[in-house]
């Protein structure tokens, strides 16, 4: 029985656990802190979690989901951070995976040995010995390390990373300004306005605000009638516009930007009432800080106190050396986002974000394609298609998306699902022939 490896008892990690238990591996989860729910569990003693108390779900339950363990008939359509996480352990419990996690095991190193085709990997953590396994599934999250903008140390007043955001009391009478317009920026600034003297969101990228609900019902439900994989993307982006200038007016009026590429979804459900009641406020991006002091990209200069960055996050996997790091820059080298093209044996799970849907269900997709590499019955191409199809990718994410290091983990879901399940049908035709060749 091979024995696989699996960093991390988040989202990821407990599906590849279900995935391959259940498919006969012998599985040990190596988890950094002592409980099971990864980013969505509150003050995770693990170090790695950014949840905020007002934080909930940006996708609806039925779509977040795993394939197989839908949320309770009476959870909320966007379950909060205490729901997701006890959704999640709740998976652990019925799927029987909470005895493979090691607790309070965090990995120092990953490391091979024997040869190219038949590779030994050891797993070394901070207080045991160097354990060998047959396979390793990085799935250790992409939020843990804080990508800060360059200005941050400028900055004099009072400064930290959404990462550390937690609750809006603090902020009470303070002159807040909050850098990004994402999901993150969004939230805060929403949760904030009412506490703070003055809010301002400072975009440096055109944004989209969709609204949350739609004739009653998720505006996902909406887009999912009209955006087919075979509609060209300027129809979608052309509904996308005229369902937010519907419910919002134009981003313009707002003093955001119009995207005229795509951009990954945003939006808070009271973001806009905020702006309404003259709570919330947005600026231009931020072209240099002195002091308290920022100027943005429009001339104009606001004295604040507090600048909360919810600029991103830097892919961090400090257990791989340079030769086993798929890490380049804001991309990952890595063939459909799971393997690694020169390390056999090497895979990796969550390392995304869905421009529309949940990113639980696409863990679902990668996992099925791990067990399906694992027992053979997909085959792997060459290092140099691989390498191909790596390059091709991010040349289509350049296309389609703005020049952000956020969109290098980008991808569309109906797509890549796609590409998932061709993989394995290639596969299983392949196993087919060479049957029928015997």
């Amino acid at each position: 029985m091979k024995k696989i490896a699996i960093l991390g008892a988040g989202a990821a990690g407990l599906c590849a656990a279900k995935h391959l238990t259940t498919n006969g591996f012998n599985v040990t989860v190596f988890e950094k802190g002592t409980q099971i729910g990864g980013l969505w569990v509150y003050e995770n003693d693990n170090g790695l979690s950014p949840a905020y108390r007002s934080l909930h779900v940006n996708s609806e339950n039925r779509v977040t989901a795993y394939v197989d363990f839908p949320f309770p008939s009476d959870a909320p359509l966007y379950p909060n951070h205490h729901q997701m996480a006890a959704y999640l352990q709740s998976y652990a419990r019925h799927f029987d995976l909470v005895r493979h996690i090691r607790f309070q095991s965090e990995v120092e190193s990953i490391t091979r040995s024997g040869a190219s085709d038949t590779p030994i990997w050891w797993v070394k953590t901070k207080d045991a010995e160097l354990e060998r396994f047959d396979a390793v599934v990085v799935a250790s999250g992409h939020q843990g390390e804080p990508l800060h903008p360059p200005f941050a140390s400028d900055f004099t007043g009072e400064y930290l990373h959404s990462h550390l955001y937690r609750i809006p009391e603090p902020f009470g009478e303070k002159r807040v300004v909050v850098v990004g317009v994402g999901n993150s920026a969004c939230d805060i600034a929403a949760d904030i306005c009412t506490h703070a003297k003055s809010t301002t969101i400072a975009a440096r990228s055109p944004v989209l605000l969709m609204p949350r609900m739609l004739f009653g019902m998720p505006t996902s439900r909406t887009l999912a009638k009209i955006e087919k994989p075979w509609v060209p993307w300027p129809i979608k982006r052309f509904f996308r516009g005229l369902i937010a200038r519907t419910v919002h007016g134009t981003m313009e009026q707002w003093g955001f930007r119009t995207p005229t590429r795509q951009t990954h979804p945003a939006g808070h459900h009271l973001l806009i009432g905020h702006f309404v009641w003259d709570r919330i406020r947005a600026k231009p991006g931020v072209r240099t800080v002195q002091g308290k002091d920022v100027i943005f990209e429009d001339g104009s200069v606001e004295t604040f106190d507090t600048m909360i960055a919810a600029t991103g996050y830097k892919v961090h996997l400090p257990f791989l050396q340079a030769d086993l790091s798929p890490i380049d820059g804001p991309w990952l080298n890595l063939y459909h986002r799971v393997v690694h093209p020169f390390q056999e044996g090497l895979y990796f799970m969550g390392f995304f974000n869905v421009s529309g849907g949940g990113n639980i269900r696409m863990m679902d997709d990668q996992a099925q394609w791990i067990v399906s590499i694992l027992t053979k019955k997909s085959r792997l191409p060459s290092q140099e298609v691989m390498l191909g199809a790596i390059a091709s990718e991010r040349k289509t994410i350049r296309k389609r998306y703005p020049d952000s290091p956020r969109y290098g983990l980008e991808l569309d879901p109906a797509d890549y699902r796609q590409q998932l399940k061709k993989l394995q049908n290639m596969g299983r035709s392949f196993n087919r022939f060479v049957t029928s060749r015997k």
